[in-house]
């Protein structure tokens, strides 16, 4: 299994997924509001907006550089990290320097606790030493991924504009 940037020859798994996410009701990313049947037609146009934060790339007010990475077997779509290279003061509130996902049916498998690895491979790459990464107070699959991968909570809280409390905590990244 791999951590990659998005790519083309993901494609049909990628959709596959969504589908399955949107069918479920649940997340993988922003890709909830977007129709399938658009992605597919423009698929390059699609990996193009998924990365339109990467460094090199102009930033809307408010946003920081991030990356997208995918966890894959073979030609096979898992699950996606997204990488921010610096935290703002919203992302330092709620989101973090780490946040990924699992298509609903890879899940309960040990993809998440790989991907949040590779992960804060990634960021001590990038000089990031200490990982803040989020997830909803309720979300036991989450917390548990975060504390194999050594995290240590900061605590509980709640954010404006956020229907639950969410737990924060910092994670060390591997040298």
């Amino acid at each position: 299994m791999d951590l990659v940037p998005p790519d083309e020859q993901f494609k049909a798994s990628f959709l596959d997924a969504v589908r399955e996410a949107q069918a479920t009701g649940s997340g993988l990313g922003d890709t909830l509001s977007f129709d399938v049947t658009d992605m597919e037609r423009d698929f390059p146009a699609f990996l193009a907006h998924l990365r339109r934060f990467e460094p090199g790339h102009a930033l809307p007010e408010g946003f920081v550089h991030s990356e997208p990475l995918w966890l894959v077997d073979g030609s096979t779509y898992l699950g996606r990290a997204s990488i921010r290279h610096t935290l703002n003061a919203r992302l330092r509130e709620f989101g973090g320097h780490i946040g990924y996902e699992v298509r609903p049916g890879a899940r309960r498998q040990g993809h998440a606790t790989r991907i949040l690895a590779g992960s804060l491979r990634r960021a001590r790459e990038l000089g990031i030493e200490s990982a803040l990464v989020t997830c909803d107070a309720d979300n036991t699959g989450s917390r548990r991924t975060i504390e194999k991968n050594g995290g240590v909570l900061e605590g509980q809280f709640v954010v404006p504009d956020h229907p639950k409390p969410i737990l924060r905590f910092w994670v060390p990244t591997p040298t």
